[in-house]
């Protein structure tokens, strides 16, 4: 059984950071994309970045695009995504997903490209 949780959101002030972790089981990461989303209230889920974890290579959307940082850690079966310099508008439920995605290609960044989702775990950037 596939399941994905996100940990590490919170409330931070503007310029601060966060590191959220979405801990995997019941796959074997080797052989899957992990990507980031966030939803804020009233507006739609966007995509923010992915990993294909065979290769290691990764993608971020322009919104987090030299702010975030995604990274893996195959030996604790877990995906995180580094956040820095937050801004106000970052403020979002961030939800990790998974797929199925043995090749070498890029990850795709689309959501529904995706099949597994976890619950998602709240971030607000206020001071």
């Amino acid at each position: 059984q596939v399941q994905l949780v996100e940990s590490g959101g919170g409330l931070v002030q503007p310029g601060g950071s966060l590191r959220l972790s979405c801990a995997t089981s019941g796959f074997s990461l080797d052989e899957y994309a992990i990507g980031w989303f966030r939803q804020a209230p009233g507006k739609k889920r966007e995509g923010l970045s992915c990993i294909n974890i065979k290769t290691d290579r990764s993608s971020y959307s322009d919104s987090v695009k030299g702010r975030f940082t995604i990274s893996r850690d195959k030996e604790k079966n877990t995906v995180s995504l580094q956040m820095n310099s937050l801004k106000p508008e970052d403020t979002a439920v961030y939800t990790c997903a998974a797929r199925v995605w043995p090749s070498s290609s890029i990850c795709p960044q689309n959501q529904y490209e995706y099949d597994y989702w976890g619950q998602g775990t709240q971030v607000a950037v206020s001071s």
